[in-house]
């Protein structure tokens, strides 16, 4: 049961198969009975949840009709505000803070109503690809618990694949749904940036964070995406638009659709093993119908230095207002200043220190020309280079991530773990959508790969994703440790 999907449930729900309050009580006795070993939480809201499922049952009972999502338990990333619960973003700094609002994702699902089981643990502040950084410990890999989940959003990756949630939301700048779900065998989206409104997520980098589904199949990820996506006012970068099905773009027909394939994503450091897969994808597409181009982006080797750029800046601002004072982590210091230093000192972890010292850096009188003002400038050129592929293609197919999830402690510097997201971080620079899938398996470990697509494309990728895991039910369908 804790395996199944979202719309698989839901059919039981309103066939009275199962209720939702016996779903809620299932999911969340297997998460008590695996979390000590993932960590995938880091915190939960039982009674809460109970109530939100008893709600539904009543709605059932009654003959009221019910959404696609409601009554099925899921689990939100720690750094996405729900009133009255904490909102630690995994670090020390917010330990204790407590949400005073509902984020505007949060608002638009409970509207659904969603039955949330707890907010799940992340690399501190989402900087960091493996949850490594959390202060509160790293979550694991419920396919290889030596192995990371992926970050940041590691822990919303995990509670999904560990069926400790049918379903989570997790956040991206620059990877950080599509890489944990590559590495945990899951579907994860990013949508169009300003698709989904980030009123309510705590900010890493403005232009780059968007929140997205990490979920079990692309049905899912549609659903999930039906429901917190549209327009904003509270969000200043909320794109106006009429609200979509995006159900309805889920189709087998690939006939005519062009697939652009760009030699820059398939370079050095992509393992074998994930290039296989991806050409026998690109195969399969080309049985269907679909038409499989070769097209060229050749600054995607500059994402990585522009996203380092770009990102620590708007970290650095970002992060300036936990200074101990308006709210948060306090230490106390000698004067305001001293305890400025010494909040921030011990408030923060190594990473994020790292970035803010990097943020400054090139936002400092006499760099921000040489490396900032430089970065925005390659960052146009990247969109531009994309702008050209997409004249030639609908969908671009690339690798979610280099290979499979690596062990812990695999990067002995923090270049070498930047360098693993050669191939999400291009996407976050452009505001594309893009959506991660299973596309084989190397050592026992899931392998993703990712679509992309021109901006407000989602229908187009989510049919791309469909129509590829229809044909290959037994990447999607394949448990961690067989059948929990």
């Amino acid at each position: 049961m804790n395996l199944m999907t979202i719309h698989d449930l839901h059919e039981k729900l309103i066939a009275k198969e199962l209720s939702a309050v016996e779903l809620t009580k299932a999911v969340i006795a297997r998460r008590d009975a695996a979390d000590g070993e993932i960590h995938a939480y880091l915190s939960t809201s039982d009674e809460r949840a109970l109530a939100q499922a008893a709600k539904v049952d009543e709605k059932i009972a009654a003959g009221e009709s019910i959404s696609d999502m409601a009554g099925i338990p899921g689990a939100i990333k720690d750094n996405i505000c729900i009133k009255g619960e904490t909102c630690t973003a995994a670090s020390r700094m917010l330990e204790h803070w407590v949400a005073p609002y509902h984020a505007t994702v949060i608002e638009k699902l409970a509207a659904e109503d969603f039955v949330s089981l707890g907010k799940t643990n992340l690399d501190e502040f989402a900087m960091g690809s493996s949850t490594e950084n959390s202060y509160f410990g790293p979550s694991r890999n419920p396919w290889d618990t030596e192995r990371v989940p992926g970050g940041s959003s590691g822990g919303s990756a995990a509670a999904v694949a560990a069926g400790e949630a049918v379903w989570s939301l997790g956040s991206d700048t620059g990877g950080s749904i599509r890489q944990p779900a590559s590495f945990c065998g899951l579907v994860g989206l990013k949508p169009t940036y300003g698709l989904v409104s980030r009123y309510g997520l705590l900010a890493f980098a403005s232009s780059l964070d968007q929140i997205g589904p990490i979920v079990r199949d692309v049905t899912d990820a549609a659903i999930v995406l039906n429901a917190i996506a549209g327009h904003d006012p509270r969000d200043s970068t909320s794109i106006p638009m009429e609200k979509k099905d995006y159900k309805k773009a889920l189709t087998t027909d690939v006939k005519g659709l062009r697939i652009g394939v760009p030699e820059e994503f398939f370079g050095p450091g992509i393992k074998e093993e994930t290039k296989a897969a991806i050409e026998a994808a690109l195969r399969f597409y080309g049985k269907e119908g679909a038409e499989i181009v070769p097209v060229s982006i050749p600054r995607v080797k500059s994402g990585v230095s522009v996203y380092y750029i770009i990102a620590p800046a708007e970290a650095s601002s970002n992060l300036a207002r936990y200074d101990g004072v308006g709210f948060g982590f306090r230490m106390p210091g000698k004067d305001i200043v001293d305890m400025y230093i010494q909040t921030r000192s011990a408030g923060f972890g190594p990473e994020v220190k790292r970035r803010i010292m990097l943020g400054n850096y090139v936002l400092s009188a006499g760099y921000y020309d040489a490396y900032y003002l430089k970065a925005l400038k390659v960052r146009k050129l990247l969109k531009d280079d994309f702008d050209r592929a997409f004249s030639q293609c609908d969908v671009i197919a690339a690798p979610s991530a280099s290979g499979e999830a690596f062990r812990f402690g695999a990067f002995s510097d923090p270049l070498s773990l930047y360098m693993e997201d050669i191939c999400t971080v291009p996407v976050n620079l452009i505001g594309a959508p893009s959506i991660s899938i299973p596309v084989g398996f190397h050592d026992g470990m899931p392998l993703g790969m990712q679509l992309i697509g021109k901006a407000l494309g989602e229908e187009t990728i989510l049919r791309a994703a469909y129509a590829f895991e229809q044909g290959h039910p037994e990447y999607t369908k394949t448990a961690p440790k067989g059948d929990m």
